[in-house]
């Protein structure tokens, strides 16, 4: 299994963007999937997860900011940013919530004033 993110940027804050994370030999749809997020020191932090019945959870940094939703025809898991803050900048990677599958690159996103 694989996993690709794609989508990140360097945007102003307040701005938008919108993630993808397409999984190769693995099927984003078939169960519970989340969107990490990264520091240089290699920590990554879980900010939203869904399950396979589509029920989501945040963490309080980004609930209400950050959508999280997948597209089950192109095994795509997405992330829709908005209101973008600086300390939003990070390394952004999806995985299941248990962290199971090999990481992929992830996609940087870089929140500027």
């Amino acid at each position: 299994a694989r996993l690709v993110e794609s989508g990140g940027g360097q945007v102003k804050m307040g701005g938008s963007l919108v993630l993808s994370c397409f999984g190769s030999g693995y099927i984003v749809g078939a169960g519970d999937m989340a969107w990490f997020r990264g520091d240089a020191g290699g920590q990554r932090d879980l900010i939203a997860q869904m399950d396979s019945f589509a029920r989501t959870t945040y963490d309080a940094a980004v609930e209400g900011r950050f959508t999280i939703s997948r597209d089950e025809r192109q095994n795509r898991l997405i992330l829709a940013m908005r209101d973008l803050r600086a300390s939003d900048t990070a390394t952004y990677y999806c995985n299941t919530p248990g962290r199971t599958l090999p990481w992929g690159r992830g996609t940087q996103v870089t929140v500027s004033s």
